[in-house]
């Protein structure tokens, strides 16, 4: 029978023993009460964080949106100016802006 006790290693069983017991106390530890008020808190506050986030992004998207806006609305104008004035725009501002005018090729008042 002895025999049998000399295979085992007890170093490694101590070891395999004590990770046991850490785990098994690191589990009570991390489903206590006072570590779930501590995840309450840190989820809570990531929420917070995910709603400022939020709501700068639509301020940036709104902002967005108005200069898009108003950058085709000066387009629309100077395409009417060329229109009312019954000349082109140069070839090389048609090229660059698909017979749009933009800011190097307004017409002359």
């Amino acid at each position: 029978m002895l025999k049998c006790l000399e295979c085992i290693d007890m170093k490694k069983t101590g070891i395999f023993a004590a990770g046991v017991l850490f785990g098994t106390a690191g589990i009570k530890i991390l489903s206590s009460s006072d570590a779930k008020k501590v995840y309450t808190n840190c989820t809570a506050a990531v929420l917070r964080g995910k709603e400022c986030v939020m709501k700068t992004a639509a301020a940036i998207q709104a902002n967005a949106e108005d200069i898009y806006a108003e950058a085709q609305q000066i387009n629309e104008e100077r395409a009417a100016q060329w229109e009312v004035q019954g000349e082109e725009p140069e070839e090389g501002c048609e090229a660059k802006t698909g017979g749009q005018p933009d800011a190097g090729c307004e017409p002359e008042a």
